[in-house]
């Protein structure tokens, strides 16, 4: 395989870029301490399923846009839709009536949900939901998993990161946190402080759902008994459905197993890239935030100037359609089974199955990295990124399956992976050091720089 050699570019944007912006990126986990020194340090474009840097080194798209590009990126009948939009003005006074159809075509989507409120980031959904559960049950606490990775910027989330400097501990306890996926854990948790919990929030399920987690494979069982013990406290349960949404399913997994949350929050994929997030719930619950309870008093959920522009809903539109006439969750499926399959018969190959593993998630397949000690190796995870990227493959450890992956695409990655589990084997005996130009990837969330 031809090797990307030439990142003079990408080095010049990297020296200058955190002069500019804080950690040199708008989100942490596209900032430089989460790839090697040999990669793109900025993408000039995309179209389907690959990016071109700005050494106009051209990528086959793993991570797609944070998960967010669900079709393809520059997918045509999604900028048709939003050009439309963006000749007839984006932002007015008074909504447009492109709202109510985005809000009557996701709603028909999920039928357990009766309103939804638009957003443009996931972290505003995801506290506009709380806000609602603290509103309507006049309690402080809030519950999530504790090892699951993100669900919001805000200080109710971050305060109980490694990451919680500028965040009062006074914030900090007003949430509470137990092990993903364990009902027991959740009991306890309920038990611990009876009558003070608002709500729980939590993924439907995770990749790793499938090995070795607390659900035995079988999260749609801790979702039913997860939300009745949580009513049976008088709390309510949301469903973030960011990562999920339009990859376990249409919408995702709250329709898939069947579940019945009193709120779930929507984003990334479901505009293919574009800034549209949303929040569903029961009328009950959502009505606390509208206009129409004369004499009760307000509850401020979300007001987003942006909240309702127009090519962002267009977008959302678009993608739906897309998903509908394609059965598009049925080829992000399938496209995951091929990846799971013909890289685990490369590891195979090279004889590394007790080091790297592959997580038979179909919509959204990771690869695990461990050293010789048998221990989960960020230094060699990111040894492979950059073996990876120099092949022309970027790619963190996950594919998020798109609608623009072919097999043929599938078939370029376990060559590049194949040629790069060759070094890997050499890495296990002598180190990753030895190997990796620059630095391993750091974890985002880490106490200190």
């Amino acid at each position: 395989m031809q090797r990307i050699t030439n990142f003079e570019k990408s080095n010049a944007y990297r020296a200058k870029i955190h002069d500019l912006i804080p950690g040199g990126a708008h989100t942490y986990s596209r900032g430089d301490d989460q790839f090697p020194l040999l990669s793109p340090a900025a993408i000039s474009h995309g179209t389907g399923a690959y990016l071109w840097d700005i050494d106009d080194n051209k990528y086959l798209d793993c991570p797609m846009g944070l998960t967010s590009v669900s079709l393809g990126h520059a997918y045509e009948p999604v900028l048709e839709r939003v050009r439309e939009e963006l000749l007839r003005g984006v932002n007015f006074q008074r909504p447009s009536h492109i709202e109510m159809q985005m809000a009557e075509k996701f709603l028909s989507l999920v039928p357990q949900h009766d309103m939804i409120k638009f957003a443009k980031n996931g972290s505003s959904v995801t506290t506009a939901a709380v806000k609602l559960a603290r509103g309507y049950t006049g309690r402080k606490l809030v519950a999530f998993p504790g090892d699951h990775p993100f669900y919001s910027f805000d200080d109710w989330f971050i305060g109980k990161t490694a990451c919680n400097l500028g965040v009062p501990e006074e914030f900090a306890a007003l949430s509470v946190t137990y092990k993903g996926c364990d009902i027991n854990s959740l009991r306890e948790l309920f038990e611990k402080y009876p009558g003070e919990i608002a709500c729980v929030i939590t993924e439907p399920e995770r990749s790793q759902c499938s090995i070795g987690c607390a659900c035995n494979g079988n999260p749609a069982e801790f979702l039913r008994e997860a939300i009745d013990l949580t009513h049976e406290h008088n709390a309510l349960f949301i469903i973030d459905e960011m990562i999920t949404g339009f990859k376990t399913g249409l919408p995702g997994s709250l329709v898939k197993y069947d579940v019945d949350p009193d709120m779930a929050t929507w984003g990334k994929g479901i505009a293919n890239g574009f800034s549209f997030c949303a929040l569903t719930g029961k009328k009950e619950i959502m009505e606390i935030g509208g206009i129409r309870q004369t004499g009760a008093e307000k509850l401020f959920l979300i007001s987003s100037t942006h909240g309702g522009e127009t090519h962002a809903i267009a977008a959302g539109l678009a993608t739906i359609d897309e998903f509908q006439k394609h059965n598009v969750i049925n080829h992000l499926h399938n496209i995951g089974e091929t990846f799971i399959q013909k890289n685990r018969a490369v590891i195979a190959k090279h004889g590394l199955e007790s080091y790297i593993q592959v997580v038979p998630a179909n919509w959204l397949p990771i690869i695990t990295f461990k050293d010789r000690s048998g221990a989960i190796s960020n230094g060699m995870r990111t040894l492979v990124m950059q073996e990876m990227i120099a092949r022309g493959v970027l790619f963190q450890g996950a594919l998020t399956p798109c609608f623009s992956h072919t097999e043929a695409d599938m078939d370029f990655f376990a060559q590049a992976f194949d040629e790069s589990l060759s070094l890997y084997k050499k890495a296990l005996d002598d180190g990753y050091e030895r190997h990796l130009v620059g630095e391993a990837a750091k974890p985002v969330f880490r106490k200190y720089l």
